[in-house]
């Protein structure tokens, strides 16, 4: 059958099981890093804020160059494939991030991470929405949505846990899990590829890589270099050349990073722009709070995890109803309002969060309203993309989609580097990124507020023909 049967319940949960496991562990390990943060600048002493930074940038830097090519070779491939190998390769990287004896080893380790979730992500929507009938496919994405709230929601606490033996465990918890996950996942997923021989543009790969890695760096060290010094006005101008040289060679190739039939979808551009411009305030979020309790409040990292896991768990609460919501009125209106919800969050973090520890009547409340917001946009905004692609092109049209919230996520790190100039002392301090956080959602916002408008879905005439199962 092609990609619109429904499979047997049995099969579907089996199918369910392994995938949301797979999205489980690369979210949670994003989590976990960030609260593992604090612990990992104490073991590499000397080590600069904006330096460490890239134990996060270089994940999603790497994850976002290669998740299109990734994504439109496990269409080719086969997304079993793509997703079994890209659990192999998280795994075996994990194990090398906790052996790591440097920072500049953990860096490149954290790459070779991003080189397995950026196989896996794609892949694992593109296992998971064939299972279900076309009807119903707004629950597998909001399930899809609500795994990746659960890991975020047991990120906080389980790294603060975990932390208390070493930041290294919270690498070393992907490899029991990554290994039951190959072994399960052999042995139930089936093949679903795609006929389409272009050959992934791995040199566009790395325009993208490279470009927006020029950028980061700008905005992480322009604060120390100055913002008009010639190595920052270099490093900007050599992003817009590369990035530049990226959009020129997108229009001539036969399987571009950039891939002109996947933007002429209105409603699948301006979803793919909401989310990077969101992920900018999530990751500023994330990782300011983080920061905040450790080093203003002075809690130990287990508190600190114990304190952020209310937010997560609103988020994983919210994803299914949201996606419901966004079925029933619209993603767009739905995503809006969850914008909106999250920088409200922001509003009262400026109001009321200062060097005063207050957490039930200062800190609880934002991060339950904060939550709220991200399970109502999440969903939403990965709806939105999905609706507007045919069948042959969901894997592909996922991966873009991740990328722009990998960037979002690089540049929300990078500018919260630059707002908070090294070291955070006062409360004072994180005003800038509490700022940044509402600028970005509000941003966020204002790009779907063209989504009703934004056209009807891209016809399959003209695409490639459907997947089909080997």
């Amino acid at each position: 059958m092609g990609d619109e049967r429904a499979v047997t319940g049995r099969r579907r949960s089996l199918v369910m099981g392994v995938v949301v496991v797979g999205v489980f562990m690369s979210v949670l390990d994003l989590f976990i890093v960030n609260i593992a943060f604090p612990q990992i600048a104490k073991d590499f002493t000397g080590t600069s804020l904006g330096s460490l930074s890239w134990v996060l940038n270089a994940y999603a830097i790497v994850f976002a160059a290669l998740l299109i090519p990734a994504g439109r070779w496990s269409d080719h491939m086969g997304r079993k494939r793509a997703f079994l190998l890209g659990i192999g390769l998280f795994t075996a990287a994990s194990a090398v991030c906790a052996a790591a004896p440097s920072a500049g080893l953990l860096t490149g380790a954290r790459a070779a991470q991003a080189v397995g979730g950026a196989l896996l992500t794609p892949a694992s929507l593109g296992l998971l929405l064939p299972s279900f009938a076309p009807e119903r496919r707004h629950v597998a994405i909001g399930l899809w949505a609500a795994v990746g709230g659960v890991g975020a929601a047991a990120g906080p606490p389980l790294g603060g846990l975990l932390v208390q033996a070493s930041w290294r465990w919270v690498f070393l918890v992907n490899v029991p899990v990554g290994l039951i996950t190959l072994v399960v996942g052999w042995r139930v997923l089936s093949e679903i590829r795609h006929p389409d021989r272009a050959r992934a543009d791995l040199a566009g790969a790395g325009l993208l890589a490279l470009g927006v890695g020029a950028a980061i760096l700008a905005i992480v060290k322009g604060p120390d270099w100055g913002w008009i010094s010639g190595q920052v006005v270099g490093l900007l101008v050599l992003a817009f050349a590369l990035l530049g040289a990226l959009v020129r060679r997108s229009a001539r190739h036969a399987a571009p990073i950039l891939e002109p039939v996947l933007l002429r979808a209105r409603a699948f551009s301006v979803a793919t722009v909401a989310t990077t411009l969101f992920f900018v305030a999530f990751a500023a979020m994330l990782l300011s709070s983080v920061l905040f309790l450790t080093e203003v409040w002075h809690r130990d990292v287990l508190t600190a995890g114990l304190m952020l896991f209310p937010g997560p768990a609103m988020a994983a609460t919210f994803a299914v109803p949201g996606a419901r919501l966004g079925a029933r009125f619209g993603p767009g209106r739905v995503g809006i309002a969850g914008a909106l919800v999250f920088a409200l969050g922001g509003v009262m973090r400026l109001a009321w969060l200062g060097p005063d520890v207050h957490y039930a009547s200062d800190f609880l409340p934002q991060m339950l309203v904060g939550g709220a917001g991200v399970g109502l946009i999440l969903p939403s905004l990965t709806s939105a993309a999905a609706a507007a692609l045919p069948p042959a092109r969901l894997a592909t049209g996922i991966a873009v989609q991740t990328t722009g919230r990998q960037i979002g996520s690089a540049l929300g790190v990078a500018m919260l580097v630059a707002v908070l100039g090294g070291a955070a002392g006062t409360g004072q301090d994180f005003n800038g990124a509490w700022v940044l956080m509402i600028i970005a959602s509000l941003a966020a916002g204002l790009c779907l507020t063209v989504m009703g408008r934004a056209g009807r879905p891209l016809p399959a005439a003209g695409m490639q023909p459907a997947e089909a199962p080997a």
